[in-house]
Formats: C-alpha cells, structure tokens, sequence
C-alpha cells in the first residue's frame, strides 16, 4: 500500500555512512488552557455556574424595579426608598439564618423553599402596587423578599468544596466570582430600566422573580458538586472565629464606599444636568472591577492572603481619590465617568482577597454561613453610606459628597493596618 508523500521535501542528516531523513515538520505541543478554562473543566462546574449566573442577575434588578413601580403609581420616591431600605434591613437579619439552615441541611434542600418564598414576596409586590392596596402591604411584601439565599455564596462554597487544597484555582475561582458579581450589578439596573420603560412598571419585577427562581432551580439541580450537609457543624459561631470581626468591620466600610459613592454619582449626574446618564456612569465603575477581577484571577498570587491584603485597600483608597479631583477640579461628568472607570479596578481585587480570608477563617462546616455574615456587614454599610452621602450632598455639594466614600476607604486601611494577622480556621 503507497504511502502518502509528505509536504515538502525532507531534510538529511549523514550519520555514519548514512543518510538518515530528518522531519521536516515538527510536532507543535499543544497550547495548555487558561485558568478559567481549566476551571470550567471541572465536572458540573459550568451547569452550576449557568444556573447561580441567572440566579444572581435579579440581585442588581430588585431594587431599581421597585423604585420605578412604586414611584411611578404612588408618585413618591421617599415611600419607594423607605420600601426597598427595608427590605434591605430585613435582609441583613435573615440572611445569616438562611446561610446557617444551608449549611446543617443543604443548598438544595434550603434554597428551593427561601427562594419560593422570594418570589412571591416579589409577585405579592406587584399585586399591592398594581391593586393600589395599603402602603404598609407594600413594606410587607417586600420584607419577604429577604429569603432570598445568598447565591454568590453558595457557588463559592461549592469551588471552596471541589478545590480543596489548590489554593491558586481557589483564588482563580473567587476572582471569577467577583467579576460575575459586578457583572450581574452592571447589567441588572440596566435591564431593570429597560423591562420597565419598555414594557410595563412591573415587567422587572416579573422578570427579575422568573429569573431567580429558574436560576436556583437549575443550580440547586447539579447536586454532584454540591457540598455535603453538615448537620452537627464543629466550631463555633463564624463572628466568633479568630480574625472575623476586623473582617466585618472592613466589610461594613467598603459597603460604604458602596453605598454612597452610588447616591452622590447620581447627585452630581442630576446637578449636571444628565440625571439619565448616572447609571451608564456607575456601569463603567463596576465594568472597571470586572476586567480587573477577571485579571486579577490569572495571576499567580503572591504571599498569603493576609499580607496582601492591606495593599489591595491601600490601592482602592488612593484610587478613589480620582472621583473626588475629577469632581472638584473639572465638574465634569465625562471626567468623572474616566476616575471611576479606574477607580473601579481595584475593587475586585480587593474583595477578592477579602472573600478569601473570609473562607480561611472561617470554620468549614460553616462556610455558607461566615461568608453571609460579610454580605450582611456589606449591605449595612451601603445603607450607612447611602444615608451619609445623601446628608453630605444636601448640606454642601455633589462634589463634596465624594469624600464619603473615600473616607470610608481609609477608614477600612485603618482597620486592616491595625488587625493582627489571624490563622486559618481549623
């Protein structure tokens, strides 16, 4: 049988008396995959990743579509903010309870029911909205909301479950986490506004229930990488643990960098003349965080967590000062979009490591748990500077404003400057 002539002539070396031919094409080692390739590799990783994706999209939809329902039928923003700040409040009270039943039971067997609930807290909403019912309704539907797991957590939890002991793909899956976050908190708002606008004031809401329900469903449904139930947890209670509370507190001042840097964007974008824009503006600030993140997730870390940590809050602090100048010198709003586009990028980063020395710290057993906790100290802090900022744009101006924010930085390098560097939970 012929063979099939290679392209190309071959080439000759003499060996001896001989002429040995030579290949003249080499073999090409293949390319090895990236980090988020390999991460994804992993089986049930991207089933479960889809699901907790389309789970998570809602959390940056809720609040902005109840702001627009109610204010849009009852003409009035102060009812609509009192409505959502408690929702909030009531969340930061659940949320840890929640967190604890999934951990002794489950994801699967304590997501399903919460986010039920959830749900028709949310479709209880739009009821009492659309049927012009009492304003306190609309407080108590809203409050139901706050079953919602924590979804972000949970997927973390499970990459902290299948990446036991590799602490590099730990770290390349937290920084994946993170950019999801910002990623469902860019585009949330603007779907909400669109839903809404376009459609009906209760289409975001509506959606945003579908969404969460269908997203738990399909993530809770991958039960091969779900971490087994620990229903006698060993250790105590996560805020309790070595290192934990100087955490929290770091977790309750980025929350306020959070918090107000939102209201007095929106502030300054209204003083401009371009109210419309601050969402596009504060997009760009969390577009900032993404990319870095997702960078951030590619390097190989250098040194424990606990030492890189103060210079992660050390750059996110001098990166803020860029909002406050742009505001001050320029009163630009093209100016401002610039600052927070790159102050943006050292949030991820930040909160990356932060997440990670939370899940070191914290008992195993009660993972889901300790890492509710920080979302907890993070949305108190939001509601802290939101309260602030707001006070601070009254009283002086927009401008000024964004030195909220930026001392709330400083006041989270204090904390991490002065804590002592905690060991990893047993």
């Amino acid at each position: 049988m012929p063979q099939p002539t290679p392209p190309g002539p071959p080439l000759y070396t003499v060996t001896g008396d001989a002429l040995v031919a030579v290949d003249f094409h080499p073999r090409r080692t293949p390319r090895p995959p990236g980090p988020y390739r390999r991460l994804l590799a992993l089986p049930g990783a991207r089933a479960f990743t889809a699901g907790n994706l389309i789970a998570r999209l809602p959390m940056g939809m809720f609040s902005v579509s109840a702001v627009v329902m109610i204010a849009g039928s009852r003409g009035s923003y102060a009812l609509a903010g009192a409505v959502t700040a408690t929702g909030l409040a009531t969340t930061a009270l659940v949320a840890p309870w929640i967190a604890r039943l999934v951990d002794r039971y489950g994801q699967a067997r304590i997501a399903v029911p919460a986010t039920l609930v959830a749900a028709l807290g949310s479709l209880a909403l739009l009821l009492c909205v659309r049927l012009g019912a009492p304003d306190w309704t609309l407080f108590a539907a809203y409050a139901a909301t706050a079953t919602t797991p924590n979804t972000g957590g949970m997927s973390r939890a499970r990459w902290a479950h299948l990446l036991k002991g590799d602490a590099r793909a730990l770290h390349t899956a937290n920084s994946f986490e993170q950019a999801a976050d910002e990623l469902c908190f860019m585009l949330g708002p603007v779907l909400a506004a669109l839903l809404c606008g376009t459609l009906f004031p209760e289409a975001g809401t509506l959606f945003g229930a579908v969404l969460l329900v269908t997203g738990v469903l399909l993530f809770t449904a991958q039960r091969g990488t779900e971490p087994p139930p620990q229903r006698r947890p060993s250790g105590g209670a996560p805020y309790r643990a070595p290192g934990i509370p100087p955490l929290l507190a770091v977790c309750l001042a980025m929350g306020a960098v959070f918090g107000a840097m939102e209201v007095v964007t929106i502030a300054f974008a209204d003083a401009q003349g371009h109210r419309t824009a601050a969402g596009a503006v504060l997009a760009l600030q969390a577009a900032g965080s993404c990319a870095a993140g997702l960078v951030y997730g590619m390097v190989k870390p250098t040194g424990p967590a606990a030492a890189r940590y103060p210079w992660c809050v050390a750059a996110m602090t001098a990166l803020l000062t860029l909002p406050l100048l742009a505001a001050a010198l320029t009163g630009s709003l093209l100016a401002l979009s610039g600052a927070l586009l790159v102050a943006g990028m050292a949030t991820a980063p930040t909160m990356v490591t932060g997440m990670t020395l939370i899940q070191e710290r914290t008992p195993p057993a009660r993972l889901n748990e300790g890492m509710s906790l920080a979302v907890t100290a993070l949305l108190g802090g939001i509601a802290c500077g939101s309260a602030t900022g707001g006070w601070l744009v009254e009283h002086c101006s927009p401008a000024t404003g964004f030195t909220v924010p930026l001392a709330a930085a400083a006041t989270a390098l204090l904390i991490t400057l002065t804590q002592r560097r905690a060991p990893a939970a047993a």
